[in-house]
């Protein structure tokens, strides 16, 4: 069984239906920033833009959402903000959305403690029975998948501590969009598809016992 997952989606759905393997997918796991700080209007078109193609979602505000983008998701139980989720037997997915503050004064900016009580408190919800991948949009600091184009680092320390010590099967993030790229910390691979209109997103792969992941993109 296999999961597509992408992010930054920013209201640009033009490639959605050239995705390999979309509606085949268990589920479409979308990481953040699914609109430019979005009315209700403008989630609903991007949710229902997926949906036309495989109706099951699950989706978590980035820093360029709004309060109404997370109140959406939850109407629709897609939510995986400060959630787990299992998406088989053996496996599960929790999810910490928005950013730490960025010089754009975007619509859904924390900081940086209260990403690392997020990431704390929801991986105390998962137990220790299942793998577990993460969904985090602020990317951990000092990785191939949180740098600006002028080469400096801006992802979350806290984030990096949280995946030094829990070691996820696998973690999603976003945000920056030019950092699109694959690194490892320990064991865990992280990936980070960059803006879903570069063409970016990734496969998830479970064989019931071990979880692989591929970057992948729309040439």
């Amino acid at each position: 069984m296999y999961w597509i997952a992408f992010g930054d989606i920013h209201e640009s759905t033009g490639l959605l239906e050239v995705i390999p393997g979309m509606s085949e997918a268990e589920g479409i796991i979308i990481t953040g920033d699914i609109t430019n700080r979005g009315s209700r209007e403008a989630v609903r078109r991007v949710i229902d833009a997926v949906a036309a193609i495989n109706p099951r979602i699950l989706a978590q505000p980035g820093n360029m959402d709004t309060d109404t983008v997370q109140a959406y998701l939850k109407e629709q139980d897609m939510d995986i903000h400060l959630r787990i989720r299992e998406l088989s037997p053996g496996l599960s997915l929790m999810g910490v959305g928005m950013s730490t503050p960025t010089p754009f004064g975007t619509p859904s900016e924390v900081p940086e403690e209260t990403i690392t009580a997020w990431l704390n408190k929801t991986h105390r919800l998962a137990g220790d029975d299942n793998q577990l991948i993460a969904v985090i949009h602020e990317p951990p600091y000092d990785t191939k998948v949180d740098v600006l184009g002028n080469g400096q680092h801006v992802g979350s320390p806290g984030v990096r501590e949280f995946i030094e010590r829990v070691q996820p099967v696998l973690v999603l993030t976003g945000h920056i969009h030019e950092s699109k790229a694959v690194d490892m910390i320990g064991n865990t691979p992280i990936i980070n598809p960059g803006m879903l209109a570069g063409g970016g997103y990734v496969r998830i792969n479970f064989d019931g016992t071990t979880v692989t992941a591929e970057l992948l993109g729309i040439s």
